[in-house]
C-alpha cells in the first residue's frame, strides 16, 4: 500500500491532542508529523485536520478515516501477537483468579504431563481481548456481556451453595441467625441470589464480612470465620478433604463456566490448534467431574 508510513502517523495523530504529542509518541519531530499528514491529505485529496487554538481537530473526512485505521492497525497488532504465539511453543491462557488458584493450578501439571504443552496463566475476570493481549484462550464465568464475537465453549454449569468448616457448622447449626455471611466485593449479591433461589425460608441473620476477592471468602470459611457461597469447582477439593461441608447442598446458579477462543477461518488455522483442542477437551473432561450428584436420602445435590 502507498503511504503506509503516513497512514500510521495519521493513526497516532488522530488519537492525540496536538501534533507535538503525536511526535512524542512516534519519537519524531513535530515537522515530520505535519509533513506526513500533508502527504496523506494530498494523496486522498481531502483535509484531515483543522486547527483549533493550539490543538488540532479531525475533519469529518478525518473521523471517517480514523475508524478504518483503527480497524487496520488493530488487525495488524492481532496478527503480530499470533505470530509471536507461533514462535513460542506454549498456550497463553487467562482465567478467573479464584478458579485459577483453587481448581486449575493444582491440576495443570497433569495436562503438561499428558501433552507436553506448557500453559502460561494470567488471572483476570470479565471482558477480554484475546488477540491484542496475546492470549490463546480465556476461561470465564458467563456473567458479563461479550464485547467480541469469540467462540464460546461450554465447560460446566455452575452450582452454588453455602459452605462451612465442620467446626463452625457445629457452632451455628442450631441458630442459623448467628451465621456470619462471608461476601466478596466481586460478587456482592451471591448470598441474596442463593437465598431467593432456595426459597427465602431460612433466617441466616444480618451479620456479614466483606472481602476484596472471592478467594479470601473461601479461605475464611476454611478457617472457621463464617460461611461463604461456594461455586462448586472452587470448593470441590476442600469438600473432598473435609475442610468444608455443604449442609444445604448445591443448586444451579443459572451461570456457566465457558472457554473463549478465536473463531478462525480455515485459512487462519495455526500450528497451535492441536494444543488448543487438547486443552479444551482436557478442561471439559476434568470440569465434568465438578458437578454435584443427587443424594437420594436427602434429596440434595452434593
Amino acid at each position: 500500500m502507498r503511504h503506509l508510513k503516513s497512514f500510521h502517523v495519521f493513526h497516532v495523530a488522530a488519537t492525540s491532542a496536538t501534533f507535538s504529542e503525536a511526535a512524542s509518541k512516534l519519537n519524531i519531530t513535530h515537522g515530520a508529523v505535519s509533513k506526513q499528514i500533508k502527504v496523506l491529505e494530498a494523496y486522498l485529496a481531502h483535509p484531515l485536520f483543522v486547527k483549533q487554538g493550539r490543538n488540532v481537530m479531525l475533519t469529518k473526512e478525518g473521523i471517517l478515516l480514523k475508524g478504518y485505521t483503527e480497524q487496520a492497525f488493530q488487525a495488524l497488532e492481532t496478527g503480530v501477537a499470533q505470530l509471536s504465539q507461533l514462535k513460542n511453543q506454549h498456550l497463553e491462557v487467562s482465567c478467573e483468579p479464584t478458579l485459577t488458584m483453587r481448581w486449575l493450578m493444582p491440576r495443570l501439571s497433569d495436562f503438561h504431563h499428558q501433552t507436553g504443552t506448557d500453559v502460561r496463566l494470567s488471572t483476570a475476570g470479565g471482558p477480554v481481548n484475546l488477540g491484542v493481549s496475546g492470549l490463546s484462550m480465556a476461561i470465564r464465568r458467563d456473567d458479563f456481556e461479550l464485547e467480541h464475537d469469540y467462540r464460546k465453549t461450554h465447560l460446566v454449569d455452575e452450582w452454588v451453595g453455602p459452605v462451612f468448616s465442620p467446626d463452625y457448622w457445629e457452632k451455628v447449626k442450631n441458630d442459623l441467625s448467628s451465621i456470619k455471611k462471608l461476601s466478596s466485593l466481586t460478587r456482592p449479591h451471591a448470598w441474596n441470589e442463593w437465598m431467593a433461589n432456595y426459597g427465602g425460608v431460612l433466617d441466616f441473620g444480618q451479620t456479614h464480612q466483606d472481602y476484596a476477592h472471592f478467594y479470601f471468602c473461601f479461605q475464611a470459611a476454611v478457617d472457621g470465620l463464617g460461611a461463604a457461597i461456594g461455586s462448586y469447582p472452587l470448593v470441590v477439593d476442600d469438600l473432598k478433604r473435609g475442610n468444608l461441608i455443604a449442609p444445604f447442598g448445591f443448586m444451579l446458579s443459572g451461570h456457566r463456566y465457558i472457554l473463549l477462543s478465536e473463531d478462525k477461518t480455515m485459512s487462519e488455522h495455526s500450528v497451535k490448534d492441536e494444543s488448543e483442542a487438547q486443552f479444551t477437551q482436557w478442561l471439559k473432561d476434568n470440569l465434568s467431574c465438578c458437578e454435584p450428584r443427587l443424594q437420594e436420602q436427602t434429596g440434595l445435590y452434593y
